[in-house]
């Protein structure tokens, strides 16, 4: 337990970078509540349910699918999506994560007046708030946030095209990707292929949720097409993991995610071992934080339990995360660099 504890600590002081954050999955438990209380009307849980889902830490996989449907519910507001990412960002800042790429799945609420530009644009404004706060400034606890579209499995190939054309037409404020995302057994990757060649074309990096169930047929047309980065990679099996070792792609790999949605039962079973012992780039993170009651610190720290990673393979492990990161602009790698040369720095002065 102490050593357990111990870990914990040093990942806290340990500066990060978070590739793989759902920007509604990371909402605060009790910005949730409060939300839910406001939109009673239009929230189908009774609200004891709500406080209880809301205060409870260690959530069963049905207890975080029916956080996920209030999610969905009470996030229908340019002002609530405002909020919710501006606290989002102080969370990670508070945990030293020092880089964030945040992803959120554009949409369109007539009733609430949003489309998916406007919805853009509150969480953009949401970013500018937490930037322009009185907490940000040159200290270690500041984080830097860019922005990731999400197309949704759910939705139409034209769909997808906008919302590639939106995230062209967003990359001066912020934007520096797009991702695919979603129910994994809903939608065909042909589907999805001409607006990911659309985004290549425009200059905007990739990250594909893969390999989330079995569906190798998916897994080979993703690897073939070589995006910067996958997420998740849970099923593939040993021909399509020697080639994704051969490609060298990023994988954002979420420990705590994996093991409450049950792609794999223990955290000791987890491919990031096979992945890590193969030499293979990897960064660990968070997926849902708020819905999966956990921490990127957290997720480090367990990475050291389940797989016997000390400091020095723990602060390597952070560190080359920067190699992995869609906005390659020389002044944000020096930034991320000096972050962890002055961390090496203190812990050597200590």
């Amino acid at each position: 337990m102490e050593e357990k504890i111990a870990h914990l600590r040093y990942c806290q002081s340990l500066p990060k970078i978070e590739l793989h954050a759902h920007l509604n999955g990371s909402i605060r438990d009790d910005t949730l509540r409060e939300l839910a209380m406001a939109e009673d009307s239009t929230v189908d849980l009774l609200m004891e349910d709500v406080i209880k889902l809301t205060n409870r830490g260690d959530r069963s996989l049905g207890e975080c699918f029916k956080l996920f449907d209030l999610i969905h519910k009470v996030t229908s507001h340019h002002d609530v999506i405002t909020r919710i990412t501006r606290e989002v960002l102080e969370d990670f800042a508070a945990d030293n994560v020092v880089y964030v790429e945040l992803r959120t799945t554009p949409k369109n609420n007539s009733r609430a007046g949003m489309t998916k530009e406007s919805y853009v644009d509150a969480v953009i404004k949401g970013m500018e708030m937490y930037a322009k706060s009185e907490e940000v400034g040159l200290s270690p606890r500041r984080v830097l946030a860019r922005l990731i579209l999400s197309i949704d499995r759910r939705e139409s190939s034209a769909d997808a095209i906008a919302t590639v054309q939106l995230a062209a037409k967003m990359r001066s404020r912020g934007v520096v990707g797009v991702d695919l995302s979603g129910n994994p057994n809903l939608g065909e990757w042909q589907t999805f292929e001409p607006a990911l060649q659309l985004a290549r074309e425009l200059g905007l990096k990739l990250t594909l949720h893969c390999g989330e169930v079995e569906n190798s047929a998916e897994v080979q047309a993703m690897l073939a097409f070589r995006p910067e980065r996958l997420g998740h990679c849970c099923t593939l099996n040993h021909s399509e993991m020697e080639t994704l070792r051969v490609a060298q792609i990023p994988v954002e790999l979420c420990l705590t995610s994996n093991v409450k949605t049950e792609s794999t039962q223990e955290y000791s079973d987890h491919h990031f071992q096979d992945m890590y012992e193969k030499n293979m780039p990897v960064v660990l993170c968070t997926d849902d934080s708020g819905v999966f009651s956990t921490t990127l610190s957290r997720e480090y720290a367990l990475a050291a339990a389940a797989f016997g990673l000390d400091e020095s393979a723990l602060m390597n492990l952070s560190q080359s995360a920067i190699g992995f990161v869609f906005d390659t602009s020389p002044e944000l790698i020096s930034h991320l660099q000096d972050c962890f040369f002055q961390f090496q720095k203190d812990i050597q002065a200590a």
